[in-house]
């Protein structure tokens, strides 16, 4: 690619760590000034020093902080900053401080500059990435993303069994979603003329982003998605995936389903719900219809299905072989059309 990328620049002592001279595509942040204030005060309690009211304002002013509790809020959960501060003093976290804090300074060396390459070679013209990184300490584990259509968050568990080089490549995973998002309206505009169902049918198949984004985040067909990954979700990944013409059909009668007007929006949503999974078929069928994509197309093709993800299914139906396919009258409601190299 023609686009030069800076390199981070790691500030010392300051928590937010950006490019200097963001290339015009990728403009990405990494903030730890919520697990930075909560290691200082896990700090001072492991020292016996007294943890001021300013340690805890450093904390509840943190932008991530102020974020993650505007999400929960959201989502009807409980979360104040009493609640909180009991969890820094005696959850999980205490006694962990020195741990965590060498865990973080392992994250904050992840070559950003190369994700965003790799990022950017897997998405099509003027997609771009711009969002903030934010990795922190927290009572839930999970991991996830937040405000992509105003704000992008990345929100990352500061997890012990994380190794730098997985916290990469999940980076690059939600990365990849967050430049998908910023030209989700060419393909809004693509199917807006569709039957209301077939629509919702069409809109659903979008959710193959997430094999997109495991291919982008390895960086090529030719290296294994979980290359990075313990033992045990590499076998669970491998074991999947030997099973994809069956979830191929599953994915295929639901969508159906749906075109057809047979499911009601809420049943509808459950059961899109159920295909993510741990890293169920909306990753690993997306995944080998995308490499399969690749291999025999080239890129461009399949940045051409990232735009219009109807055309993942028929290329598929036209190099598939042997395996399964989808079917024809699924194709014709939604009017997917295969890519013609």
């Amino acid at each position: 690619m023609s686009t030069l990328f800076a390199f981070f620049a790691l500030v010392a002592l300051h928590p937010t760590i950006t490019v200097p001279h963001q290339p015009a595509r990728a403009q990405i942040r990494l903030d730890t000034s919520e697990a930075e204030a909560v290691l200082n005060i896990l700090d001072k309690k492991a020292a016996a020093q007294e943890v001021t009211d300013a340690d805890w304002r450093a904390l509840f002013d943190a932008r991530p902080y102020l974020r993650l509790r505007d999400r929960e809020a959201g989502m009807k959960r409980s979360f104040t900053d009493s609640e909180f501060r009991d969890f820094v003093l005696n959850g999980e976290a205490a006694g962990r401080g020195a741990a965590l804090r060498a865990l973080l300074e392992d994250w904050k060396r992840a070559d950003f500059a190369g994700i965003a390459e790799r990022i950017l070679a897997y998405l099509p013209p003027g997609a771009t990435v711009r969002a903030t990184v934010y990795p922190v300490i927290k009572p839930k584990h999970n991991s996830f993303v937040w405000e992509l259509d105003k704000d992008p968050a990345i929100f990352f568990y500061l997890d012990p069994a994380v190794s730098a080089a997985q916290f990469e490549n999940a980076a690059a995973h939600e990365l990849h979603h967050v430049g998908l998002q910023s030209i989700s309206s060419r393909y809004d505009a693509r199917i807006a003329s569709l039957p209301e169902r077939a629509r919702l049918a069409a809109g659903l198949i979008g959710c193959f982003g997430e094999g997109f984004a495991m291919l982008a985040a390895a960086g090529s067909p030719d290296i294994h998605p979980h290359a990075n990954s313990n033992p045990e979700d590499r076998q669970r990944w491998d074991r999947d995936m030997a099973g994809i013409d069956g979830d191929l059909r599953s994915v295929d009668g639901f969508l159906r389903e749906v075109a057809a007007g047979t499911l009601s929006s809420e049943e509808a949503n459950d059961r899109a719900m159920a295909f993510f999974g741990t890293q169920g078929p909306w990753y690993t069928v997306g995944y080998r219809m995308a490499a399969a994509v690749e291999k025999k197309y080239g890129r461009q093709a399949l940045l051409e299905c990232m735009e219009d993800p109807r055309k993942l299914l028929a290329t598929w139906n036209q190099i598939s072989g042997g395996q399964a396919k989808w079917s024809e009258d699924l194709l014709q409601a939604v009017e997917a059309a295969p890519i013609i190299p």
